[in-house]
């Protein structure tokens, strides 16, 4: 895709995670928004390999959303990939749908590990791509976790051991909006400088802002290159609630629910011709 679709891609994505909340009447609207350019440039900017007509193709990449909560914007992917039909997004956390407010592979083709419970996604994506390294495979492994997920213990004793182990398949992507369910994330735990952290770990860390698909895609570019003996992480700083003005850089948006008042300004703020 052009830079200009992926743009568009990213913001009819919001579109549809502010609609399928709406319906939901809860969930987690400003990572899943924040999140959106990171998302379509990786699963559209022809980044990482998947058939969505073929979900257990052997050849594809894996995908592991740690930060589990921000589930729509990895259904949102989905349905644009074509992985489910748009129209059943709105069945998002209803009894019985295969949308769940976090993501659950026993339901969903597509989703490859269940997730949720913070921290654990790293490790779980370390796993995988060691088991398909060992099997001769060229597949990379990509875990999307949040900044105030990088407060959890277990994510450094993953880039501990990728980083001994030198997981070369492995692409970790911290949506790094600065902010977390109680406030601003250095307010709670501050995390200091993280591309300095990861580097020092033994990690090839690259900085970029989160919402410049053309940044995106040279990080991309670069953290999948064959030349790198080690894990890579790719830092993109994003402003939570990215694209709704009344929603950006606001912690309260977190897990708030949008009422229909709400999501009508926030449609027409994203582009009727969009949404």
């Amino acid at each position: 895709m052009s830079r200009e679709e992926l743009i568009r891609v990213a913001d009819k994505m919001r579109c549809n995670v502010v609609r399928m909340l709406t319906e939901a009447g809860s969930g987690h609207p400003g990572g899943s928004l924040s999140a959106a350019e990171i998302m379509s440039v990786l699963w559209f900017g022809g980044i990482m390999r998947y058939r969505a007509d073929d979900p257990a193709w052997g050849k594809r990449d894996r995908f592991v959303l740690s930060k589990g909560h921000v589930a729509p914007i990895l259904y949102a992917a989905m349905a644009q990939a074509g992985f489910l039909e748009e129209s059943e997004l709105l069945s998002l956390r209803k009894l019985g749908g295969r949308l769940q407010g976090h993501p659950d592979c026993l339901k969903l083709p597509g989703v490859e590990v269940s997730t949720g419970s913070l921290g654990q996604g790293l490790s779980i994506a370390t796993g995988m791509a060691l088991g398909l390294a060992l099997n001769g495979g060229d597949q990379k492994v990509f875990c999307l976790i949040g900044d105030g997920e990088c407060q959890e213990g277990q994510i450094w004793e993953a880039v501990l051991y990728a980083a001994t182990r030198k997981v070369k398949n492995l692409i970790a992507i911290v949506d790094n909006n600065g902010l977390q369910i109680d406030g601003a994330v250095k307010d709670i735990c501050d995390l200091g400088n993280l591309a300095k952290k990861f580097s020092e770990f033994g990690w090839l860390a690259l900085e970029v802002d989160g919402h410049d698909v053309d940044a995106l895609y040279t990080a991309f570019d670069e953290a999948t290159s064959s030349e790198f003996v080690r894990p890579r992480v790719i830092i993109a700083h994003t402003i939570k609630g990215r694209g709704v003005s009344f929603m950006e850089n606001s912690s309260g948006w977190h897990g708030k629910t949008i009422n229909v008042d709400q999501c009508k300004s926030a449609l027409l703020e994203l582009g009727e011709e969009l949404c």
